[in-house]
């Protein structure tokens, strides 16, 4: 058959007055694509079939009762609130379209910080020690925490909010830095135990039992500045590396022996299961002093930059794997067309 496909996406807005940054929302739009991954996914999918781009703003519902797809092929963010990942899922659902990625439970449960870590503990996945602070409980944490401590908005993704500065050795300056978050982002703000070894991340493709990790992605933090905090924040992700001049900072395949790479794959899986989460997905892992791997977070709804210069840690791990940029695609595609009992 020859399938409709529905693309839905959030193309970042041109403001030349928005300069990068941390210390207001110049991050805003952080998460949303750039008009040419846009382009290469439509470009991808139109080997499957016909493509329609669709714009997920408030108008989506009114354009896919027009268009009437086969499935929606999803990778918009969404904009406002802890669940806007879910949004375009959720209108799908109340349409009855068939939709790739995770459903609305999944992409809010992933997008929140705080339940994605309680839901890992409960399903057995390690992730490191963290308390949640706001307005209303204070920004004192509590004397028995361990630090350093990484602290982080507890709803965004794509690093915002995460810079050197999240890094903090004592107890003010965790409380200062939460209350930034809390100023900035009218969040509250996750403090998480800052686990000092290296950092991973693994992308996942497929679902159930034939979900399977693609080649590991290791953050080379010796590719940072002289001096730089070993995480991989906004300033790694979008100052310090340009398409010009690309820092160095993924190495894919990993270089692990049998054992860790068996470790950190499992527990990727475990993250991956523990949320629900569908057809593709990327988890961020963090060795702790013993060498063992933490779930840090998990992106169900991973970047895609098509430009095998740009840092984009899916696509490289897809080329790793031996796939191109249009087989990735095409590879989740027929994950989600399985799932739904569609053929092409």
């Amino acid at each position: 058959m020859s399938l409709t496909i529905l693309l839905a996406y959030n193309q970042k807005p041109v403001s030349e007055d928005e300069p990068p940054g941390t210390g207001s929302r110049s991050d805003r739009y952080a998460e949303w694509d750039e008009p040419e991954t846009i382009d290469a996914v439509a470009s991808a999918l139109a080997g499957a079939g016909r493509v329609v781009r669709v714009e997920a703003n408030e108008a989506f519902a009114e354009r896919v009762r027009e268009v009437r797809p086969d499935i929606v092929f999803n990778i918009a963010e969404g904009l406002n609130g802890p669940n806007r990942e879910a949004h375009i899922p959720a209108i799908c659902e109340f349409l009855d379209v068939p939709y790739t990625g995770s459903d609305p439970l999944a992409l809010c449960l992933g997008l929140d910080k705080r339940r994605a870590k309680e839901m890992f503990r409960a399903r057995g996945v390690h992730t490191p020690d963290f308390v949640v602070l706001d307005t209303g409980t204070g920004f004192d944490v509590p004397g028995d925490f361990a630090l350093p401590a990484i602290v982080k908005p507890l709803f965004e993704g794509s690093s915002m909010g995460i810079a050197e500065a999240s890094v903090c050795d004592t107890a003010a300056a965790v409380a200062a830095r939460a209350r930034h978050v809390v100023e900035a982002y009218g969040q509250a703000a996750l403090v998480e135990r800052f686990l000092p070894g290296r950092e991973f991340t693994v992308a996942v493709l497929g679902n159930g039992a034939g979900a399977r990790a693609l080649p590991i992605v290791e953050i080379a933090f010796h590719a940072l500045p002289a001096g730089a905090v070993p995480i991989y924040g906004y300033e790694a992700k979008w100052v310090w590396d340009t398409t010009e001049e690309p820092l160095q900072i993924f190495e894919c395949p990993a270089e692990l022996d049998a054992t860790l790479a068996r470790a950190i794959e499992v527990e990727a899986l475990a993250a991956f299961h523990a949320l629900g989460c569908r057809d593709w997905g990327r988890v961020d892992l963090r060795l702790d002093k013993q060498g063992e791997p933490h779930v840090i977070e998990i992106n169900p709804l991973p970047g895609i930059l098509p430009d095998p210069r740009q840092n984009s840690c899916y696509p490289k791990a897809a080329r790793a794997a031996g796939m191109s940029y249009d087989a990735m695609l095409i590879a989740v595609l027929d994950a989600a067309l399985a799932r739904h009992g569609i053929r092409r």
